[in-house]
């Protein structure tokens, strides 16, 4: 029996957000109190405001409506524990579309979650094992969602950092945002002991902590974080251009290519043409342009063209197509 009032109203508050109408007798044998203390429990939400619905009967039955003043979101202790491991296997590997979105409302979720529960989400996500593609770095929830925090804060960020050849560092910035690549992380920041803005490897990150000083977020030279990183990235890396026309309608294209690979410009209803430049390897690139499930034509770099080739003779052999002479 919940004798605490606060507390009480909490669980209706959580039953009543599911979309169905709870009968009183139902309501009462949950909550451990009599049904006249359901209505009072229904009227103290109305007066906060909370819509909640009556209907006449033998039994009558409460629903929450929409209104002006729709509560604030409360969940059981099951229900936290289920989403908050949903956003951590969503958000320790960058997905395209829900990536940036998993970790601020994870970073959100973990703040409010009481320690029992966060070790709860903890223990659960430690004995399971994700499948994923294998072509984007694992990263651990919990170094995204302190970065987001100190993102939000503004707070100055400190870490350890590992640079691709392996040299060891330790880093004090003030953290800018965080871009999605659609295989990895990257934090957008302004590096203070190098005094210039750098962006990082979230997978190469470790033991974030945010330090509680406030800062004022200085304005990012390029204005866009994506597009920082992306002149970034090729600043420092060797790059290509590439160009690929597909048999296929650019708006289906755009679908099935991300954008940081590129935008497909439209030849006619039934053609597009994609032209950009790529620091990836041509064999990646070559897997992911086949991903676009139609006929293409790769017309540069002279390396993807022959890359393709031999892709396409491979899997012919796995498949059992018989080769020709001239094929």
């Amino acid at each position: 029996m919940t004798t605490d009032t606060p507390a009480r109203l909490l669980q209706l508050l959580s039953l009543l957000q599911t979309p169905r109408e709870w009968p009183g007798g139902e309501l009462s044998e949950r909550l451990g109190v009599s049904r006249r203390t359901v209505r009072r429990d229904v009227d103290r939400l109305r007066e906060l405001g909370y819509p909640v619905q009556a209907t006449k009967g033998a039994d009558g039955g409460y629903r929450l409506v929409a209104g002006t003043a729709m509560p604030p979101l409360v969940l059981d202790d099951e229900e936290a524990v289920a989403i908050a491991v949903g956003l951590r296997a969503g958000a320790g590997h960058a997905v395209a579309g829900v990536d940036e979105a998993s970790v601020r409302a994870l970073a959100k979720l973990e703040q409010v979650l009481p320690s029992r529960l966060r070790r709860r989400v903890s223990l659960l996500q430690a004995a399971t094992t994700p499948l994923t593609s294998g072509d984007g770095a694992s990263i651990a929830p919990e170094t995204l969602t302190v970065i987001a925090s100190a993102i939000a804060g503004p707070e100055r960020l400190r870490f350890a950092y590992r640079s691709g050849d392996g040299t060891p560092s330790r880093r004090l910035t003030e953290p800018y945002r965080l871009v999605s690549t659609g295989r990895r992380w990257y934090l957008v920041a302004y590096d203070i002991d190098r005094d210039d803005w750098r962006t990082f490897r979230v997978d190469r990150v470790s033991e974030p902590f945010a330090t509680g000083a406030r800062f004022t977020p200085r304005e990012l030279p390029t204005g866009d974080a994506a597009e920082f990183l992306r002149r970034s990235m090729y600043g420092r890396q060797e790059t290509y251009t590439f160009d690929v026309t597909f048999a296929a309608p650019a708006e289906s294209v755009a679908e099935r290519v991300p954008t940081w690979v590129g935008v497909p410009e439209p030849v006619d209803e039934r053609t597009c043409r994609l032209r950009a430049s790529s620091s990836d390897s041509v064999e990646w690139l070559a897997v992911r342009i086949a991903m676009v499930d139609c006929d293409f034509t790769v017309r540069e770099p002279r390396e993807l063209v022959e890359y393709v080739r031999e892709l396409g003779a491979r899997l012919s052999r796995a498949g059992g197509v018989p080769q020709t002479d001239g094929a």
